[in-house]
């Protein structure tokens, strides 16, 4: 992830931040969002860490083989596998 340090007048700006904020150019564009870590248990689903170590990660890389059809895995959710 990217950082960015705000000067003192930006963070005053942001100051009382309680949901998502659009960040803008002078044109008024938008260039990015921003939500405070106060807010972020409001959006579930919205991983801050991933699940996984990168132990975990470069293992499930490294797997060969042939895996799973598409049409078995499909099968199995529908299920409720």
């Amino acid at each position: 992830m990217d950082k960015v340090i705000l000067d003192a007048a930006t963070r005053e700006k942001l100051n009382g931040l309680t949901g998502r904020v659009a960040l803008c150019d002078e044109a008024g564009e938008v260039i990015a969002y921003a939500i405070s870590p106060n807010a972020i248990d409001k959006y579930q689903g919205i991983p801050i860490e991933p699940p996984f170590t990168e132990e975990e990660l470069k293992e499930a890389f490294a797997q060969t083989g042939p895996g799973r059809l598409l049409e078995d895995i499909v099968r199995d959710l529908r299920e409720g596998r």
